[in-house]
Formats: C-alpha cells, structure tokens, sequence
C-alpha cells in the first residue's frame, strides 16, 4: 500500500475525446450513477479497471456513496460499498489521508492511494470488499473540495486482470485532473445536497469536541437519525451493549447526559 501527490500530473497524450465529452456530460446528472459509469467507460478498456465507486468523507462521518458503476450491473456494487461503510471504512489505508488532513489548502492537491487485497491484514474486510467481489487491487484518487470533507473516486480491477501495472498507473495518473474535478463539480452540484440534517449535527458536534472516536461518532450519528441501539448495533456491526457504551463516553465527553441534552447542543447558536 502507498500514496503519492500529483502535484505535476503526466501529460495524457492521445484519447478519445468522446469518451471524455461523456464523462463531463454525466456532471450533475440526475442518475446518480452516471458519473462513476463515465469514469469506468473511460478507463476500462485500457487498464481493465471493472469497477468504479465515488465515496464522500463528510466531517467525520462514515462514507457515503455518491456513484457507484459494475460491469455486472444492478445492486452488488452498491451493496458492497454499503457493508464497506457499515463495517470496515476505518480499517481503510486512505484513512491516515482522510483523517490525518492535508497540509496544503483544500483543494490544492490529488492524492493517488494504491491499495491491494494483499495489504489488508483484517479477514472480514479482505473478504467482504476485495474476494467476494473479485477485486484484486484499487486504485484511488482523493481530493478535498473542502475542510473537512474528502472525495475518494476508486477504480477497482478483478483478480484475472491481476495487479495494476506501471503503465495504467500512468495512465490513471494523466487522467486524474479531469476526473477528480468532474467529481468535484459533480459533487457540489448534487452530492452536497444529500447531506441530511444529522450528518450537519454530526459536523457540530465533532467540531466542539475533536477527540471523538469513529466509533462515538457512528453511535450519536444513530441517536441523530432516530435509531434505536438494536438498529445502531446493525448497522456498525457490533453488540446493542457496546453502542450504549459508546454513547456513554460520547456523552461524558461532550458534558451531556442525555438524549435530550444532545439535541440541545445541536441546535444551539453560537453566543459571541
């Protein structure tokens, strides 16, 4: 596993400039999948890239799916990307990206993020994102349109193709200033959108205190949207008695007691 800036991207050299017409086209485009399927029509056939996900990492949040594109079709994809939220984002090599910010201004820089089946040490994430369906390696292309927010597109290539070679490593690497800022426009135009109001309470509350874990965070976000701690445990994967537990060292680290408390402390307005 490694990471590199792109701070003087390759020149790219002959392309179809359809190809590119199409993926500009899918910006903003109503079918939230178009945009990741551009990106995979783009790249495929050259570096035999067979899936294509765009992932928003908001305020601390657990990712969320902005596009996702299959050479198989319908919901596998998209059901793999859910359980990657769910269960196993933290266990992710671009984490010391997203959570370790960036030293530059947002914006400013892509960061090329390789990542193969052979790196990841955790059975259940190795087998649920990179065996079931068939992944051998990923590459992944980051950039932060804004503070606190990151932008992951991930090229993913099947097993049979084996790992990423030199070549289509350039490649992806000349290709990166066009696809990263159609993600980014695309992004503001419909993804920004789907931000509900708990993930902005969930921004609030990271924000006045920072030293809550992933794992606190994923609990209060649960409480923001109503759920019980049965519903919690579901979806971060762990026992109802550990949610409560987070909750608790939530709460203490934020000086409340309750649900009720929590809430308050969302809404309220700044006094300066």
């Amino acid at each position: 596993m490694r990471y590199w800036h792109l701070d003087r991207p390759r020149q790219a050299g002959q392309f179809d400039l359809s190809r590119v017409t199409s993926l500009v086209s899918a910006i903003g485009r109503d079918d939230a999948n178009a945009l990741a399927a551009e990106v995979l029509n783009m790249l495929g056939p050259a570096t035999s890239v067979t899936q294509c996900t765009v992932f928003a990492y908001e305020f601390g949040n657990r990712p969320r799916t902005v596009s996702v594109a299959d050479h198989r079709g319908g919901r596998f994809l998209r059901d793999v990307a859910d359980t990657y939220a769910r269960l196993f984002y933290a266990l992710d090599g671009n984490q010391q990206i997203v959570s370790g910010g960036s030293a530059d201004k947002p914006g400013s820089s892509l960061v090329l993020h390789w990542q193969s089946s052979a790196d990841i040490a955790h059975d259940g994430y190795r087998t649920a994102c990179y065996a079931t369906p068939n992944v051998s390696d990923r590459l992944s292309l980051l950039l932060q349109p804004a503070a606190d927010i990151w932008l992951s597109v991930n090229l993913y290539r099947e097993s049979d193709a084996g790992n990423f070679q030199p070549g289509e490593v350039e490649l992806v690497e000349s290709l990166a200033p066009l696809i990263g800022e159609s993600a980014r426009h695309h992004y503001t135009i419909r993804g920004q959108s789907q931000l509900g109001i708990p993930q902005m309470m969930l921004a609030r509350l990271r924000g006045l205190c920072p030293t809550l874990s992933k794992r606190e965070l994923d609990a209060l976000r649960g409480v923001l949207e109503g759920r019980s701690a049965v519903e919690i445990a579901e979806c971060m994967g762990v026992k109802p008695s550990s949610v409560v537990t987070y909750q608790k060292r939530a709460y203490q680290r934020l000086g409340i007691s309750s649900q009720r408390q929590l809430f308050a402390l969302c809404l309220a307005t700044d006094q300066g």
